[in-house]
This record gives C-alpha cells, structure tokens and sequence, in this order.
C-alpha cells in the first residue's frame, strides 16, 4: 500500500507540473477566442486522445460509469470555464495562488460529509497557503473581479479533487477520465455557442495553445490525477496539486523570462515543506481514520 501511495504522489506532482506550465497555453490560446471555445477545445482534443485507450479491456461501459463520468464533466466544465474566464481579469500569478486555495476547501468538503483530516495535514496545508501568497504577491494584495471569478473556480476544483478521491478506485480510471473530457468538452461548445463568436479560424489561429493544452493539459495531466487518485489520500492529492502554483513560477520563469526573486523561492520551499510535512499523517492517523476519504484504511 505505501509503494502504490509513493507511485500515486509521484504521479500527482507529475500532474502539477503539467498543469502548472499549462497557465503559459491558456493565457495564449485566448488571444484568439473566447474561454469557452478554448476549453471545449482542449478537452475534445484531450478525450480523443484517450479514447484508443479507453476502449481497449474488458468490462462494460455501465450506467454508474457514465453517471459518475458526467458528473464529473460537469464538474470539471466549471471549474475550467470559470478559471478561463478570471483569467481575462486577473494575472497568471494571482490566479495561480486563487485556484491553489482548493488545498483548504477539499477537507473543508471533507469535514461538511463526516470526513475527518489530521493535524499533519492541516499544518501541510496552512505551510502551503503561506507559500502559496508569497509566491504569488510581489506588493500589496488586491482583490478585483476577476479574483473573484477564479475563487469560484477553486470551489469547483476542490469538488473535482473529492469526487474523483471517492469514485476513481472503483472504476476503469481512462474510461472515467475519456468520459468526464467528453461531457465538459460539450458543455463548453455549447456555451461558446450561446456567449461567444465561434470560427473555424479561431481555432487555427490558436492551435499551438490548443495542442498543448490538449494533449499535455488534458490528455496526459488530468488522465494522470484520476489515475494517481486511486491510491492517494483526497486532503494529500490537493496539496501535491497546489504544487501547480510553483510549476507555474517556474515555467514562467524558463520561457517568459519571468525573475524568481527571493519572496518567491521562499515561497515554493514552503509549499515543498508543506507537502511533505503532510506525509507525516500516518503518525497522527489512527489505525480506522483515513484523511479525507469515507472508508476503512483504504483509497475508495
């Protein structure tokens, strides 16, 4: 079980990196279109990506899968249309810190359905809270509109992380993941329909952004976290993820020739401390209570 977790956290700050330099495609890919076009965009290059996948093996393709699957989507269609859109208003840097804050919500979530989370894993998180703002704020902070936009995304992130915790164990992980890709993928076309002008050009004139986002984004870095979330903890799986936040500083750093300066190093060593004061929760986890999943001693 410690070697599956171990494979699971390598898996997850895997999905941190992916996603984290992924802030650099989204911000370009809306110099072309809208948020709602690019997202839809992204997760129906990301599902057809997987689908050879997904249809290989055995098993049905059941009522509960797609259940859970567009749940899921619908889910994961908030959470990545609404970031997009605070995206618009606010910078990488802040909306970076904004969306981390999901590391607080998940076992919040947790607590409101009987969940109960230790003292390692809320000082883990309280470390990469602290990280996280001084990664993120170089001068004094303020909040404007599209801050707000991105908390609501964070809210919606949280409620990913837990869903995909409780359900990704039980089922075929690709298949959930090709699923849940599919129906975001189709409410975020439907949307760009309805708010937004949709032309073929749009989507030529963005195709790198596109391309990375969906391959690497979407098709390897979220197919990767419901993989990995079928051996690891939900309260650990968001702190590994917030790790994103210092990803995202460091890629901006590699290609826009963004400067670290010593505010945020500090920051990313804290989230690294916080990350691994969290895997100390074994010691303060009593033999029946697992952090931040519903049963036994064991991933649901």
């Amino acid at each position: 079980m410690q070697g599956s977790r171990l494979r699971a956290d390598l898996l997850l700050v895997l999905t941190a990196l992916i996603w984290g330099s992924a802030f650099v495609a989204q911000r370009l890919g809306m110099d072309s279109m809208g948020p709602f076009l690019y997202t839809g965009a992204r997760f129906a290059l990301g599902a057809l990506v997987i689908l050879p996948l997904a249809l290989r093996g055995s098993g049905q393709w059941d009522r509960h899968l797609w259940k859970v699957g567009a749940i899921a989507g619908v889910v994961l269609f908030l959470g990545a249309a609404i970031q997009q859109i605070g995206l618009i208003y606010t910078t990488a840097g802040k909306a970076g810190f904004i969306t981390g804050l999901y590391v607080v919500m998940v076992p919040l979530l947790g607590l409101v359905i009987g969940q109960k989370t230790n003292p390692a894993i809320w000082l883990g998180i309280a470390l990469s809270v602290v990280g996280l703002y001084f990664i993120s704020f170089s001068a004094a902070v303020s909040i404007n509109v599209g801050d707000s936009i991105v908390l609501g995304s964070a809210l919606f992130w949280a409620i990913h992380v837990v869903l995909v915790s409780k359900y990704a164990g039980a089922l075929n992980p690709v298949r959930l993941a090709f699923i849940q890709f599919l129906f975001c993928s189709l409410f975020s076309f439907v949307a760009a329909g309805l708010f937004e002008p949709v032309a073929l050009s749009m989507l030529s004139e963005g195709l790198y952004p596109i391309l990375y986002g969906g391959l690497v984004s979407v098709g390897i870095g979220y197919t990767l976290q419901v993989v990995a979330q079928r051996n690891a903890l939900a309260s650990h799986a968001a702190i590994i993820l917030s790790l994103e936040a210092v990803f995202a500083a460091l890629a901006g750093w590699l290609f826009l020739n963004e400067q670290l300066n010593s505010q945020e190093l500090f920051g990313c060593l804290l989230m690294l401390v916080g990350m691994m004061v969290a895997q100390l929760s074994p010691v303060w986890r009593q033999r029946h209570v697992v952090t931040g999943l519903p049963q036994g001693d064991h991933p649901a």
